[in-house]
């Protein structure tokens, strides 16, 4: 296990030994703006986020609905670039956002920027793991291979049409977690989380050890509430964009959103 990974995997030992699912938050680098994402990330950190998803703008996002979409073309129109987020996060004070941060693309801007450049400078940024939601386990070998060498391991999703003689490959190629998606479809916060989504963690676990953290549609402290009695992480994303894009103080909204998720997913709130 690489030294990322690890630190990554020890963020699920600490919140398991703490009986809670870790909080996995999501923010949209650049949105409003790149001078405005540290405040947004030290917030979200501050206020219990255990780990952070922070999405590279880009403007074909397939595996993204309504919300991190307007929130890409937001952080595009203001004039965001995959060089100027690499030197945002390179900038940032880690002794305040201590909580690992995992770059979320898509295979394009890699394949264009160059698989080993791009793992090379997201690892010389700070990143700890990544997660590129178009790049198929199976075709992924190089590519994974460049990012683990240079300390940057890449998650895979997990939905509920996988086939299941493909969980055990997904599960074993990914790294620190396996991301389990609720629903089908693209992201967006939901209303109703999908019963099934329980049942198709309780199916993972015997094959694999890694920890598993549930995302798509997660938008409540209900939400987080359920998930956590059977799942080892939280992903939130287009609940938290809604909510600080609306609010005029974005940070105060960003820790308190994550905040009430956080305290949501403690498993002694679980009745």
């Amino acid at each position: 296990m690489s030294a990322s990974a690890s630190r990554i995997a020890s963020v699920f030992e600490r919140c398991a030994a703490e009986n809670r699912a870790a909080l996995i938050a999501y923010l949209m680098a650049g949105d409003p703006s790149l001078a405005d994402t540290p405040a947004l990330l030290e917030a979200a950190a501050a206020g219990g986020a255990d780990i952070i998803e922070l999405g590279i703008p880009y403007s074909d996002p397939l595996a993204d609905g309504p919300t991190i979409q307007a929130a890409a073309q937001r952080s595009l129109h203001a004039g965001t670039t995959f060089d100027g987020v690499l030197a945002m996060i390179a900038r940032l004070d880690r002794n305040v956002v201590a909580a690992p941060l995992m770059a979320f693309t898509y295979f394009n801007p890699v394949f264009v920027r160059g698989v080993e450049r791009t793992a090379r400078e997201l690892a010389a940024a700070g990143f700890a793991g990544a997660i590129i939601p178009d790049l198929p386990p199976e075709e992924a070998g190089a590519t994974a291979d460049a990012f683990a060498a240079n300390g940057v391991p890449l998650t895979f999703l997990i939905a509920p049409t996988t086939p299941s003689e493909r969980i055990p490959m997904i599960a074993e190629r990914s790294s620190g977690f396996v991301y389990v998606v609720s629903r089908m479809g693209v992201t967006g916060a939901g209303r109703a989380l999908d019963g099934s989504v329980g049942e198709l963690v309780g199916r993972l676990r015997p094959l694999t050890d890694k920890p598993l953290a549930v995302g798509f549609g997660v938008s409540t402290p209900e939400h987080a509430r359920a998930i956590a009695a059977f799942a080892d992480g939280v992903i939130v994303g287009s609940a938290l964009i809604d909510g600080i894009s609306s609010a005029a103080d974005k940070p105060a909204a960003a820790r308190g959103l994550c905040a009430m998720l956080a305290g949501a997913s403690r498993r002694d709130e679980v009745e």
